[in-house]
């Protein structure tokens, strides 16, 4: 059956085509020069209403599919890897809401305004004394007379000075264990927030990440239903993986497109002759075709799971937590590689910043998949379920 989304994708899509052509592109340089937000590529986007690709029809969203969420973000980082990050980072709270909130009139409220006003969501899921582990908090919700209260000292704060609201992580209460968490929607006019630490990185560097103390307070129904770690296991883990993994074939695929425009124009110089790099720009394709046919696997076997109980429970198991770990480690490892034999093949101009060819912001870029929510973390938690996931034949 077809997705709600299906007659809106092909005119969505092509306006983040032009949004990418006429705007990220333009800009993408600049906003990594300068570490800076990248503002005129979200304004358009806003203006063609893709910040809600992600909200369900039912609310006025387009209701996109995993696979079209996934097709937008590796479209965007073609252009602009931090664009990418942002709209990526966006949709995977936008998921939470969705597919958590359904209990709750308010958050059917905020997804309609979401829509009519284009809300950019940011994450804070970090926390100092946490040490990397999303699925351990610090801080605690405080709750008195219909409203709550939550502080929270975060090491990163994904674009938290740009958005509209955040989503914090916090345990239940004060009595709560680290891990018995819930997920708490922090508008702008609910909380201040004092940056702490700075943002001056090898790449994603217009993310705008920096760590910034949380002070905030808010109605009590701003608190997503349910328990975090059920939110983390059955939305944002796989939309995470999922759309970086897009995400990250979109940089690599960036790069490739670069190499290819380069072997070209050797080839017009030089008619009837095969140019020596013809042969490595035909081996780099064939890795860039393989990493696409990974994360576009996982999107259709998540979409074709469905959103009911057993799809739920299905993304609980063990066989799932595997499959979308591996799907991390992997492309976020033959992301870099990609580019790095890209800019082989084009060789000094690749290496050079003022060139047309140039791919330092691509693999700068690209090596930071391996260290959001590092790859030897998971790696590690993928080894011990090996020890005891006896999968099905």
């Amino acid at each position: 059956m077809d997705s709600p989304s299906d007659k809106a994708f092909p005119q969505l899509i092509e306006a983040v085509r032009k949004v990418c052509a006429e705007v990220a592109a333009a800009q993408a340089p600049d906003v990594d020069a300068k570490a800076r937000f990248p503002i005129e590529t979200l304004a358009a986007l806003r203006e063609w209403h893709v910040l809600s690709a992600a909200v369900p029809a039912q609310f006025g969203g387009a209701g996109c599919t995993m696979q079209q969420l996934a097709q937008i973000c590796a479209t965007v980082a073609q252009s602009c890897a931090s664009s990418a990050m942002v709209l990526a980072m966006h949709y995977i709270q936008v998921a939470c809401i969705a597919r958590h909130g359904t209990d709750s009139e308010y958050f059917h409220g905020y997804l309609r305004d979401l829509v009519r006003r284009q809300y950019l969501l940011a994450s804070m899921t970090s926390e100092v004394g946490t040490f990397g582990d999303t699925r351990s908090s610090v801080c605690a919700v405080t709750r008195s007379a219909g409203r709550f209260r939550l502080d929270k000292d975060a090491t990163t704060g994904s674009y938290c000075a740009h958005a509209d609201a955040i989503l914090v992580t916090a345990r239940r209460d004060e009595s709560a264990a680290k891990s018995d968490q819930v997920l708490v929607l922090v508008r702008r006019e609910d909380c201040t927030l004092s940056q702490t630490t700075s943002w001056d990185t090898l790449g994603m560097r217009g993310t705008c990440s920096p760590g910034f103390k949380l002070v905030s307070s808010g109605d009590e129904a701003q608190i997503l239903p349910g328990a975090f770690a059920d939110c983390s296991a059955q939305t944002m883990v796989p939309y995470s993986h999922i759309l970086w993994a897009a995400l990250w074939w979109g940089i690599a695929a960036g790069a490739v497109a670069k190499a290819a425009q380069f072997v070209r124009g050797q080839a017009r110089q030089t008619p009837g002759t095969m140019p020596p790099t013809a042969g490595r720009l035909a081996e780099v394709s064939v890795q860039l075709q393989t990493l696409k046919q990974n994360w576009v696997a996982a999107a259709r076997d998540f979409d074709d799971l469905g959103d009911g109980a057993h799809a739920r429970e299905e993304l609980l198991s063990m066989a799932w937590a595997l499959r979308l770990n591996s799907l991390k480690i992997a492309c976020s490892d033959q992301s870099p590689e990609i580019v790095q034999r890209a800019l082989r093949i084009v060789g000094i101009l690749g290496y050079k910043n003022d060139s047309p060819f140039a791919l330092g912001r691509h693999l700068r870029d690209a090596l930071s998949g391996a260290l959001m929510i590092s790859n030897d973390r998971i790696a590690a938690k993928n080894a011990s379920m090996l020890l005891v996931h006896k999968e099905a034949a």
